[in-house]
């Protein structure tokens, strides 16, 4: 199983131009030795709960007398075979030696015991010297033209984000580097201010990533950091629990994880992420146990909790210019506009006529907003007509964009009235909104299976670039510039060419899995079956 399950653009000039090795100094081997042992903590305390579900003193007292004889007619070469496998001791085959004195079994235990030397040169286990050195920190180079791009991936079962290096002048897509994630990612948001161990410092630029995941932790990642073993920081019960504790050692007993919605951390799957442009230390965040929650990230904790729905909060987006308005979509066919400030007071509240998908402003008009709906429909809302009741709802305009799920939509930052949407029925569809209307400038299937995100380039220079990707698990770079039918319908924003324009289509050069090759598909290419991984998640 191989598939993206979201995306994100870093904008032009906010990659540092040589990302920094992980460093793991006094401080940071602390924070990673408590990380790695409450990691261990969670996993016994799962094995304890398997153990102890599996034997059952009922089942054990009512067994039936056939599994006894079973167990008894043993035939004679079953036993000579258990004879001979004693001599290994395979029951204590997992069973780790006790620690010497001084010894300890964190993970990084005994590193204040290594050897260190004054140059690279004087190490005999170092192979790769200054001058390989210096190579390798220019192929890790970032130019001030380059955009990054965040995939986040799951492929063979393990979980991680790629993070891409999009060159347009040179059509060239790469993986720069990648980080491990601890469960199936589901959203991941850009943040442009730096996270690290202790605060955030609100006035200093940044490149980092938020990520929800089926966990209900959200981890933040530095991504001018490459080889990172853990996040720079947990929002969640996961994150409270590996800030050093004070004095008090009731404090440092482990707390018991719950599934009851609180308002301090998610409980469940986070399954959207958002974060505020204009007050840059805030995150908002929903999940599936039905609650939308506000973080501070220079203190790293909930600053506020809201459960204004009831079924799973899907999607959430910040008003373009009312800092404090947040737009939230749920599984109960419901869409909230609510002023955070106000916690008390009645919101408006749209229907829909399925789950919602997506929903989003409108950056250029920010009275209207879209929905998209688990139906294939899109909605179109004035924010000034709020209904009295969701099912007294008139949105301005609603098209059928699909047959199925509208799994991904995005509007162009830069390019009034165009869109893009993505759908499980594995194609990816451009829009036209005008005042009277949407029309469809094009439909394509770009051979990335179903499609799961769809993410218009920040910058004005890329502004027509497009990045799809979905169940296959390679993602494409789409120049929907070199469209025919765009070039006619957005003709006021495409620049003139003479001759022949060949539609470009980006991907990566080598091979993300044994059955197709994720560079060079051609548009409209069908692409293969074989995605019941996600048939399993979108059933779950």
């Amino acid at each position: 199983m191989s598939m993206i399950t979201a995306s994100a653009w870093v904008p032009r000039g906010q990659a540092a131009a040589f990302p920094t090795k992980y460093d793991v100094d006094e401080t940071e081997l602390a924070r990673i030795s408590k990380l790695a042992k409450l990691q261990l903590a969670d996993a016994e305390e799962d094995l304890d709960e398997a153990r102890n579900g599996r034997v059952n003193p009922e089942h054990n007292e009512n067994s039936s007398e056939d599994d006894e004889d079973e167990d008894v007619q043993m035939t004679l070469p079953q036993k000579d075979a258990d004879d001979d496998l004693k001599e290994y001791d395979l029951d204590n085959y997992d069973t780790d030696a006790a620690p010497k004195d001084g010894e300890t079994m964190a993970m990084f235990g005994n590193a204040r015991s290594l050897a260190y030397h004054q140059s690279n040169a004087e190490d005999p286990y170092i192979t790769m010297q200054e001058n390989e050195e210096d190579e390798e920190r220019e192929d890790l180079q970032v130019l001030a033209s380059d955009n990054m791009v965040i995939a986040a991936k799951v492929e063979d079962e393990v979980a991680h984000l790629e993070i891409y290096v999009y060159e347009d002048e040179d059509d060239n897509l790469y993986v720069h580097h990648d980080i491990m994630l601890p469960a199936i990612p589901l959203c991941v948001e850009w943040l442009d201010l730096p996270v690290g161990k202790g605060t955030a410092d609100i006035n200093s630029k940044g490149n980092s990533v938020a990520v929800g995941t089926f966990d209900p932790d959200i981890e933040l990642w530095d991504l001018d950091t490459i080889d990172s073993m853990y996040p720079n920081a947990i929002l969640g019960q996961g994150g409270e629990e590996a800030k050093p504790e004070g004095g008090d050692e009731k404090k440092k007993k482990k707390r018991k994880k719950s599934k009851k919605a609180n308002d301090d951390y998610h409980v469940d799957a986070v399954l959207s992420l958002a974060a505020n442009r204009q007050h840059r230390n805030l995150l908002a965040s929903s999940s599936a146990d039905k609650t939308v929650k506000l973080w501070d990230l220079t203190t790293q904790k909930c600053a506020k909790s809201y459960s204004r729905h009831t079924d799973k909060v899907c999607s959430i987006a910040w008003h373009p210019k009312e800092a404090t308005v947040l737009l939230s979509g749920s599984y109960d066919c419901t869409v909230v506009a609510a002023d955070l400030r106000a916690t008390d007071t009645k919101v408006p509240r749209w229907g829909v006529e399925s789950d919602v998908e997506t929903v989003a402003w409108d950056p250029h008009d920010t009275n209207y907003f879209y929905v998209t709906t688990e139906s294939g429909i899109m909605h179109y809302h004035d924010l000034r007509s709020a209904p009295a009741s969701p099912e007294t709802s008139k949105p301005v305009w609603t098209l059928q964009a699909h047959g199925e799920s509208i799994s991904s939509f995005d509007i162009n930052p830069a390019i009034p009235g165009f869109l893009a949407t993505g759908s499980t029925d594995k194609e990816a569809k451009l829009w036209n909104v005008q005042p009277t209307g949407p029309s469809m400038v094009v439909s394509r299937n770009l051979g990335v299976g179903k499609v799961f995100t769809t993410k218009f380039a920040p910058d004005s220079e890329v502004a027509f670039r497009l990045a799809v990707g979905g169940s296959k698990g390679n993602i494409q770079i789409w120049d929907t510039s070199t469209n025919a039918a765009v070039r006619t319908a957005f003709a006021h924003r495409v620049g003139p060419v003479t001759g022949e324009v060949k539609e470009r289509l980006v991907g990566l050069d080598e091979d993300s899995s044994d059955s197709e090759e994720e560079g060079g598909v051609e548009p409209g290419a069908e692409g293969g079956e074989g995605e019941a991984g996600w048939e399993s998640m979108e059933d779950d």
